[in-house]
């Protein structure tokens, strides 16, 4: 729990520049073409401690259909979606790892205003 609140209070030290949902949201990335086999394509997504981040992977099963395994940490049990194509699979990682980041810059930019808010009213007024 300690080294949970420590990085939390490195993140707000040390804040990155504001950036609004809506502007995270209008950067698009490349689009990413299906690897020829799409099995091993993988993501990680954000965050300040490995384990509390979502990771997402694609796997071909024997019958040639597509899994993505949805995973948080190390050590979790997967959550599999599938079966689908390739494309599909490698186009839902890709899904996921923008919604993942959308979340966190959302958390992000709500932890600085209320720090900014609380450093605000723990201020003495000039006068």
């Amino acid at each position: 729990m300690d080294h949970a609140l420590a990085t939390i209070a490195s993140i707000l030290d040390h804040p990155e520049p504001y950036l609004a949902p809506e502007a995270v949201a209008g950067e698009e990335k490349p689009a990413t073409s299906a690897p020829a086999d799409a099995a091993g394509y993988s993501k990680i997504g954000p965050g300040p401690m490995a384990a509390i981040r979502f990771k997402w992977t694609v796997r071909r099963a024997d019958d040639g259909d597509y899994y993505v395994d949805e995973t948080i940490g190390e050590n979790s049990l997967p959550i599999t979606a599938g079966p689908m194509s390739g494309e599909a699979a490698v186009r839902l990682v890709d899904d996921r790892e923008r919604e993942a980041l959308l979340r966190f810059a959302r958390l992000k930019t709500e932890m600085i205003e209320r720090s900014t808010a609380a450093n605000a009213a723990a201020r003495p007024e000039a006068g």
